[in-house]
């Protein structure tokens, strides 16, 4: 069996380099350029601390304390008709601010407004479910879990949706490795055969998703198919397009790319 490599600290080693593109700030406005929002804000104000408040996009951005992000959405939906919940989730600021940052999307169906309700935790530090709330919050409450290590207080079934009850790491946290750690190339070996077939097997191949243009066992080659495992390396020949199969279909024109249009007029 293959000697096991410690690999402690394999989350600690990709920081957070350039290879995260970051995108450029949108421009902001002040809120008060929009009455609707304008009123929403001042009604969140007489009963919460705002941190910050803006409009972006289309949409205002509220920022508030972690600990009262049930009490803003509850009064959003009851007083301030924001009925629907459209998606939240986390992002990973741990390699420049130590924090997760949490938001809510949410969605006036009457107002035809969207607005975005944002908070900052620790790392360690939960958050209060809102699946009370809203339905449509259990399962991306449960998804953010898995994914980035948030634990939400108060939810019905707090466990991973997504990767096994025993996985270990946060794959979306930027220091999770792109291709996995060990843990992740031994899993499927080590829970169906045991450590003991490693050295049988190997490791799971954790890039499936490279493309080699040589490649002839894994992949149709549309316009250009060849027998399964042909050398292609040095040219390959062109298959004219066929979308029919058996001379085409009794009464239908047999489709030719050759002589097909593209159209762009989208009024036509």
């Amino acid at each position: 069996m293959r000697a096991y490599t410690p690999k402690d600290d394999v989350q600690k080693k990709p920081y957070y380099t350039d290879r995260y593109w970051v995108a450029p700030q949108v421009a902001k406005s002040d809120v008060s350029e929009d009455a609707v929002f304008a009123h929403d804000l001042e009604a969140i104000k007489a009963k919460f601390d705002v941190l910050d408040a803006y409009i972006q996009v289309g949409q205002m951005v509220v920022v508030v304390n972690a600990a009262d992000n049930f009490g803003v959405l509850e009064l959003m939906k009851n007083e301030l008709e924001y009925n629907q919940l459209s998606e939240l989730s986390a992002i990973d600021w741990l390699a420049q601010e130590g924090k997760f940052e949490i938001f809510y999307q949410m969605l006036s169906m009457s107002k035809r407004k969207r607005v975005r309700v944002k908070c900052k935790i620790d790392e360690k530090e939960s958050i209060r479910s809102v699946s009370s709330l809203f339905r449509s919050a259990d399962w991306s409450e449960r998804e953010m879990y898995d994914m980035f290590g948030v634990v939400i207080n108060n939810h019905p079934f707090m466990k991973r949706i997504l990767m096994p009850d025993d996985w270990e790491g946060f794959p979306l946290r930027k220091t999770y490795p792109l291709q996995g750690d060990e843990f992740a190339q031994w899993y499927e070996v080590d829970k169906i055969f045991g450590k003991e077939a490693r050295e049988i097997i190997g490791p799971e191949n954790r890039d499936p998703a490279r493309v080699d243009r040589y490649d002839t066992e894994r992949f149709a080659r549309l316009g250009h198919e060849v027998p399964r495992g042909a050398d292609i390396s040095q040219g390959e020949p062109d298959t004219p397009l066929c979308y029919q199969e058996n001379e085409g279909v009794f009464l239908i024109q047999k489709f030719d790319a050759e002589k097909s249009v593209v159209i762009s007029d989208r009024d036509r």
